[in-house]
């Protein structure tokens, strides 16, 4: 079993599927497992490490509670890629440069969105009575998240940090598209109010926690039901934010590359949201903070860092990891740290052969900044099976 170590210095264990994982990392683990509500164990992934509060890469499976800040402020964070009919015959260095531009000018990025005349209104329409549902109950957040139409201009960007959209190749040189990004300001602004009312909520009910940021929401009081509502909305609200940016990116392809068409599923899929699932013998609400479901069958994204190798993969349905995998490589130091060790050299050498940005503004993103991704897959043998290995050939940062 590749489960590699076991904490019980709580009433219920944590089961860690890796050896490197750092001590500050095992403390928030053993914090999450402390709480009264955590149901069976807490799962902790190959790519785990530490979060606010709670840990990315952590699974945790909630009785009638569920806790903000472990869903995270980029609600419905996720991947989404797709497979196409071209292959590394139809590139060249010229063609792949001007897709690059063509992506660059197409996708917004970091804090830019989409103007009026290329904004995604049809796709947004159907969001707009959900979340007026929302302001109604919480007028207050309507100001968080700069009115109504700033959340419709972001449907179809990228954000920032370690977003990022890529063109790959698979092990049989078939071209893939590949992305990552979430549920961009609103979701955000949704998942910083409603943290600040559990803390609120804590505070008013005296109730002590190893962690402020594990402040958390019981079923049957005041905001519980309004946050899955908000939630459940910036969820879909990034599934359809991915698939906007998708087909922005087909469209610059076309200009770029022959004629193709996308030859496989569509693999769209959260890592960071709750959902209501049912694990050893309780109906329970189960928080995948840097995890990806991975269910029998469950087909999902693992992405490497942007030097690296990625995966298609399918779900094995272990019970043990409450039917979940890794989201990625994971961090194995801070933005901070990178930034202070690696130079724009170190960025050049490590994504030799990859058309992306190479200058001082992603140095925090290089690939010497996160885990092993092999490794990764090498501990989640037991999660997962692999369909598909790919490269980038191009990517493109927020």
């Amino acid at each position: 079993m590749p489960i590699k170590q076991v904490l019980t210095d709580q009433r219920i264990p944590v089961k860690i599927w890796t050896d490197e994982v750092d001590d500050n990392s095992k403390k928030q683990l053993t914090n999450i497992a402390s709480l009264p509500f955590i149901h069976h164990h807490v799962a902790a992934m190959p790519d785990v490490h530490l979060g606010i509060g709670a840990t990315i890469g952590s699974v945790i499976a909630t009785h009638k509670a569920i806790i903000p800040a472990a869903v995270g402020v980029d609600i419905g964070c996720g991947m989404v890629a797709c497979r196409l009919s071209v292959t590394a015959n139809d590139l060249d260095e010229k063609s792949l440069k001007g897709v690059f531009d063509q992506i660059s000018r197409d996708v917004p990025v970091g804090r830019g969105m989409h103007n009026n005349r290329r904004s995604f209104e049809d796709q947004a329409r159907p969001f707009a009575t959900g979340l007026n549902r929302i302001l109604e109950k919480h007028p207050v957040l309507e100001k968080t998240i700069c009115g109504t139409t700033k959340w419709v201009k972001q449907l179809g960007t990228l954000g920032g940090g370690n977003h990022f959209i890529e063109v790959c190749l698979d092990e049989s040189n078939q071209v893939w598209v590949m992305l990552h990004s979430g549920s961009r300001g609103i979701g955000n602004a949704m998942a910083e109010y409603f943290i600040g009312l559990a803390r609120k909520d804590m505070e008013r009910w005296m109730i002590q926690l190893p962690d402020r940021d594990l402040a958390y929401f019981p079923e049957g009081t005041e905001h519980f039901d309004d946050y899955v509502e908000a939630v459940h909305w910036a969820q879909e609200y990034a599934l359809q934010n991915r698939q906007c940016m998708v087909d922005l990116v087909l469209a610059a392809l076309k200009r770029h590359l022959p004629p193709f068409d996308v030859t496989s599923e569509v693999v769209n899929c959260h890592h960071n949201y709750v959902a209501r699932e049912h694990h050893f013998g309780a109906d329970v609400w189960v928080t995948r903070k840097g995890a990806i479901r991975a269910r029998e069958g469950d087909l999902g994204i693992i992405p490497g860092s942007m030097g690296a190798r990625s995966y298609i993969v399918r779900g094995l349905g272990n019970p043990e990891s409450f039917t979940s995998s890794a989201h990625g490589a994971g961090r194995r130091m801070s933005r901070t740290a990178a930034e202070k060790q690696f130079t724009e050299a170190d960025l050049a050498r490590q994504t030799d052969g990859v058309i992306c940005r190479k200058d001082s503004g992603v140095i925090d993103e290089i690939p010497g900044a996160y885990k092993d991704i092999d490794a990764v897959m090498e501990n989640q043998k037991d999660l997962t099976e692999t369909l598909h290995t790919l490269k980038q050939v191009v990517c493109v940062k927020g």
